[in-house]
């Protein structure tokens, strides 16, 4: 066992075997240098059928070396190569790659830092160049472009340009401006974008990638979600042993319904799920859930209603990050008691902890220079993979620590795990906690957020609309409004909408109601929240906000 490095927790993991780190080499290895889009080339890698993982840009080259990648990708970033203090990679990079046979493919910052350290020339541009573009590549002289049409319009996002490429290089693709966007020396297995072929406003992005990845480095697309399911499910084996038991805390998401359906094909009904009411759900959630859990899944879930409990310890705090580690610690201390529970029951403690952590909670960001620090800020906490204590008493298993939401739904479906769950949105750990602004024990306040909540989702649901958008929710404003009802004045809550689409939740934007659907939504809850009489619908999108509002 060894500390959870990665996720920021110091509670143990299980070791992972000799075949899950197998399976995982030859693939692609994504130097993270800050891009927002830096995830996205990782999916888009595995979409293509390779794996691919992720790691900070200024990783060691022991770290490097032990992953035996066959490409690596110098991901986009927000710094300039030629400011002191910018990210690099290791010292002797590129001979290691080239000692090894390593594919590089550079994007944006990762090209203008090839061309940086191999002796070409980045400069300030006369001219930036952001959003969709057209380029003109050459077909005939590239082995990049060779499948590639001679224009198309790609996605740019770039200050600084290259003026002089480095010896050796040939330049591939230009701008409309006449600006360098490829480059490559085939010889050296070196090639270099100044645009972003991962993201979708980019044209033949996908085929670029696919010619390069497939053709170009001559990878295998052999990863595939059923294979991660046989390795997942023989790694929990192996980590769990053949008589030791586990617990999961079921929310009545995707993600603990994917891992807790998983752990227990893996060892049955060593298996124990709780459902925790803490006093912070949705309208009617506790009933709603466990009826999908009988109906659906199967799993053995005993409710422990926490609310009293834990409402106490909130009354009268307002301040956000003290509320979400006072819902995380109360959560713990009510774990350990259904722990005790089940041992009373089996007559056995649960060694084991099973947690739906996902790939982008544990992955490592690369800050901006002269931040002075390793990883990136801690934007909220009480993530799964956040404020677990040594002492918790369980060893951690996480079957799903290495996908992205996307695939977890797609392993859900894999082992059928119904539509139900796997289309569900998703719903934050501290619960309406962060979606009631203030003191969540102000009077009427959960109550209000309830009723408008259910009246918002439910029109979704009826328009048709549910399915098209990642996560839906309204927002308790500790604010009050004059308004006019029934021809009297009142002094009513406000009450915030918001709605989303995204991949991932790392990035999103908001979703564009018609405004029609906007104003019936909104006559409904002041007709029938007698509490609000000011609707606001949040067109902020992530960055610079948060999903979240707390």
């Amino acid at each position: 066992m060894g500390k959870n490095q990665n996720s920021g927790t110091d509670a143990p993991v299980a070791k992972r075997s000799k075949a899950e780190i197998k399976a995982q080499k030859s693939g692609v290895l994504v130097l993270d240098f800050g891009s927002q889009y830096t995830q996205l080339i990782t999916r888009r890698v595995r979409e293509l059928g390779v794996y691919s993982a992720l790691i900070p840009g200024d990783a060691t080259k022991e770290r490097v070396e032990s992953l035996s990648p066959r490409v690596i990708i110098l991901s986009g970033g927000p710094n300039s190569v030629h400011v002191e203090g910018s990210p690099r990679v290791f010292e002797g990079f590129f001979d290691f790659c080239k000692e090894r046979d390593i594919a590089v493919l550079g994007i944006c910052y990762g090209m203008q830092l090839i061309v940086h350290t191999l002796g070409g020339t980045v400069s300030p541009a006369n001219k930036s160049e952001y959003g969709r573009m057209p380029i003109s590549t050459t077909p005939g002289s590239s082995s990049f472009y060779k499948e590639s049409p001679e224009t198309m319009k790609v996605w740019m996002s770039h200050g600084d340009e290259v003026s002089v490429v480095p010896p050796g290089f040939t330049v591939s693709a230009r701008s409309a401006g006449g600006v360098v966007v490829g480059i490559e020396d085939a010889e050296k297995k070196i090639w270099g974008l100044q645009y972003h072929p991962e993201v979708t406003h980019s044209e033949h992005g996908m085929e670029t990638l696919k010619h390069f990845l497939l053709t170009v480095c001559s990878l295998s697309p052999t990863w595939s979600m059923a294979d991660v399911i046989e390795t997942q499910l023989q790694l929990i084996r192996d980590a769990v042993g053949p008589t030791a038991h586990a617990v999961c805390a079921l929310s009545g998401g995707v993600d603990s319904a994917v891992a807790a359906t998983l752990v227990h094909k893996a060892i049955g009904d060593r298996l124990h799920c709780c459902f925790v009411d803490n006093g912070l759900l949705r309208y009617k959630e506790q009933e709603r859930v466990m009826q999908m859990f009988a109906d659906n899944l199967h799993l053995p879930v005993t409710v422990v209603d926490a609310s009293e409990r834990t409402l106490g310890k909130l009354k009268g705090e307002k301040d956000p990050e003290k509320k979400r580690k006072t819902i995380g610690a109360e959560f713990i201390a009510v774990f350990k008691e259904f722990a005790i529970e089940v041992e009373k029951s089996v007559g056995t403690k649960p060694a084991f902890l099973v947690q739906g952590t996902l790939y982008p909670d544990v992955i490592e960001s690369c800050p901006p220079p002269g931040s002075g620090q390793k990883h990136s800020h801690t934007i909220k906490s009480h993530h799964n993979v956040g404020g677990l204590p040594k002492d918790l008493g369980f060893t951690l298993v996480e079957p799903l620590r290495e996908l992205f939401k996307d695939e977890v739904r797609s392993m859900g479906a894999l082992m059928e795990v119904p539509q139900a769950f796997l289309k569900r949105h998703p719903f934050p750990g501290p619960g309406l906690a962060v979606r009631c602004l203030g003191d969540v024990c102000e009077p009427g306040a959960l109550e209000t957020l309830r009723a408008v909540d259910e009246i918002f989702v439910s029109a979704l649901r009826e328009e048709g609309l549910y399915d098209e958008i990642w996560q839906a929710f309204a927002v308790f404003l500790p604010l009050r409004t004059v308004g006019v009802q029934g021809d009297q004045r009142t002094h009513a809550h406000v009450v915030a909408l918001r709605a989303i689409t995204s991949a991932d939740g790392m990035t999103a934007d908001w979703y564009p109601f018609k405004s029609d659907f906007l104003q019936r939504v909104s006559n409904k809850i002041c007709n029938e929240v007698k509490t609000v009489n000011r609707v606001c619908y949040d067109i902020s999108s992530k960055p610079p906000a948060t999903v979240e509002w707390e």
